[in-house]
């Protein structure tokens, strides 16, 4: 197994080390359930820059494997549905938000599967891209209020900038979700009116 390989797998294993300190914060002792919350942003956040690495280390490198093709999407997949449950279980987030993004995901990953099928690659676009980028400086976002560095109970963080930025990456993640979604689907539509024909 060469290292963008073992650098997947290792985020798969980092997801699920998030999702467990993620539902266990609420059995630990007060005076370490900062900490706890710390340790699992933090986990979190170097899951997502794996996100990048190992698909920046396959492509300089020639180091692409099929494994590689096959992990790497769905090691994201988990990743960003992972975050964004726990977003939307600890109510940092809307459920309907949350719902409209993975299956967005899951329905680009149906069309790529299919093209497989016939011998097709769909790369990543520019859109794909920048819906990807946008969402994770929104989970960095979230994960600064999950850990409680910024509040949402209070009144300084509905009537400051930080509200602004928050429903900014909001607004901007539902836009670039259902448009790069919606601009593989067109650009790909011989694939499955073909298939229905």
């Amino acid at each position: 197994m060469n290292l963008p390989n073992k650098i997947t797998v290792a985020r798969v294993v980092m997801i699920f080390i998030f999702l467990v300190i993620s539902n266990t914060d609420d059995v630990i002792k007060p005076e370490y359930k900062e900490l706890w919350k710390i340790i699992g942003f933090m986990i979190a956040i170097v899951a997502g820059i794996t996100d990048f690495l190992d698909g920046y280390i396959a492509r300089k490198y020639n180091m692409v494997t099929d494994f590689g093709r096959l992990m790497d999407p769905v090691a994201d997949k988990i990743f960003v549905t992972t975050a964004f449950i726990v977003l939307v279980e600890n109510k940092i987030l809307s459920g309907w938000i949350a719902v409209i993004i993975i299956s967005r995901e899951f329905l680009v990953t149906g069309l790529r599967l299919m093209a497989a099928s016939k011998g097709e690659v769909i790369p990543a676009d520019t859109t794909g891209k920048l819906k990807t980028t946008m969402q994770m400086l929104f989970l960095i976002l979230g994960g600064a209020v999950w850990v409680e560095w910024i509040s949402k109970t209070d009144s300084i963080f509905f009537n400051s900038d930080v509200r602004i930025f928050w429903n900014l990456c909001t607004s901007s993640i539902i836009i670039l979700t259902l448009y790069s979604g919606a601009s593989y689907f067109i650009r790909h539509r011989k694939l499955f009116i073909s298939s229905s024909i």
